[in-house]
């Protein structure tokens, strides 16, 4: 699956000369946690999220001041790390806040690339790029709406019996914890019902879990572990 099947193709954006009232305004109303700043031509330049507005003056929550040491050990640094966080902490403008050359996908890229870079950079949305403008986000709640839109496809979905008892041996032919298990899989009008002996909870769970997984499973049974 690609981005561009389930990312967010309508994104409320900022301009990066905008003020920071501004964007709030529209974090807001909108009931979103992130803008992608975006220049006059529709390029994608940074990314402002609610995280980039936790240190503010207004709040009381700006950043401690550093204590300068002598004219030795780091002085230079300490500055300059000091009047960047003026700057974030007091700053009306957008582009002065905001994160620059923010982490994007293009529109093509697979999914689980998609993913994998989110969790990778530590970020609740990605900006979709195409052709060097913006195109679409992608956001944690775009993934779970499209997971909760194949789970309810599935909960939905009739199949016959030994079609589902074919793809649950399937599956758990495929799980090394399964090859030392003891167990029968029957299935009846989607019910699938495992019995035998089992002496690891965690291994029934897992069988329970397994068999869920099957579209069409309505309910499963796994032994009590002795």
């Amino acid at each position: 699956m690609r981005v561009d099947e389930i990312m967010t193709k309508t994104v409320e954006t900022i301009r990066s000369e905008a003020t920071i009232y501004e964007a709030i305004t529209k974090l807001v109303q909108h009931r979103i946690s992130g803008l992608p700043v975006v220049d006059a031509a529709g390029k994608l330049v940074g990314m402002l999220t609610e995280g980039d507005l936790l240190r503010r003056a207004e709040l009381g929550t700006a950043h401690k001041h550093r204590e300068l040491p002598g004219l030795f050990g780091g002085r230079d640094r300490i500055v300059h790390e000091e009047a960047k966080d003026y700057v974030r902490d007091h700053s009306k403008r957008v582009s002065d806040i905001m994160t620059r050359n923010p982490v994007s996908v293009h529109e093509s890229t697979l999914l689980s690339d998609a993913v994998a870079l989110m969790e990778q950079h530590g970020i609740r949305r990605v900006p979709v790029v195409a052709l060097g403008g913006l195109v679409g986000i992608l956001s944690r709640s775009d993934l779970v709406r499209h997971l909760g839109n194949l789970m309810r496809g599935s909960a939905m979905l009739r199949r016959d019996d030994e079609e589902i008892r074919a793809e649950v041996l399937a599956e758990l032919n495929r799980q090394v914890w399964f090859k030392s298990c003891k167990v029968n899989v029957a299935v009846h009008d989607g019910h699938v019902r495992f019995a035998g002996t089992l002496h690891d909870g965690s291994v029934g769970a897992a069988l329970r879990v397994a068999a869920e997984t099957v579209p069409g499973v309505i309910s499963v049974r796994v032994p009590i572990a002795s």
